[in-house]
């Protein structure tokens, strides 16, 4: 079985890969080493993505694959976008502050975007690929499932949101399932 780093310090993002991942290819999927804390540095989701997956393979000597990934309000201009996870201090916070910042707003248009690189042991890219679910932001959170922001994401075609969900209708809707479907197919050939 191939053995390929999955870029994240975020454990709950490793077992959801696996958890799509699981009898679809022929792959284990490990954490990085200590010491993995790339600097997050770049413009877009394609190239955070692309700087996590290179540090991870230069430091496991491994290929990688890393996923950059966000929420992008379409009333807000995108953000939080790539500082998704950097838009306050915790999660809640997190909810919180994008909550008050749509209080009074009706246009509450929104998509998860996952951008996944894939690199060989030396950094050099593979493939990379692009998923995202469309949706809007709930008025007030509900559901336990998931995480990040799940709980405030209605998705479009139905009537509840992304952390209501069971994992196996996430896995099968979510922008990380998106990109990550056609990575498999890349891994597949």
């Amino acid at each position: 079985m191939k053995k390929i780093v999955f870029a994240t310090s975020n454990p709950h993002k490793l077992e959801e890969l696996k958890a799509i991942c699981t009898d679809r290819c022929n792959v284990d999927f490990v954490l990085p080493p200590e010491g993995f804390d790339p600097v997050e540095n770049g413009k877009t989701f394609e190239e955070n993505s692309m700087i996590k997956a290179q540090e991870a393979a230069r430091l496991s000597g491994l290929p990688a694959l890393a996923d950059d990934s966000g929420l992008c309000v379409d009333v807000l201009n995108g953000a939080p976008g790539i500082h998704s996870a950097r838009y306050a201090e915790t999660a809640q916070k997190r909810i919180d502050k994008l909550l008050n910042a749509l209080n009074e707003i009706k246009n509450r248009k929104a998509k998860f975007v996952c951008v996944m690189t894939l690199v060989n042991e030396k950094g050099e890219v593979l493939t990379q690929k692009r998923g995202e679910c469309l949706g809007e932001i709930a008025k007030k959170q509900a559901g336990i499932n998931g995480f990040g922001y799940d709980p405030i994401f209605t998705v479009d075609g139905k009537s509840c949101t992304m952390a209501e969900l069971s994992e196996y209708e996430k896995n099968k809707i979510s922008h990380r399932a998106k990109a990550l479907e056609q990575i498999i197919e890349y891994l597949n050939k």
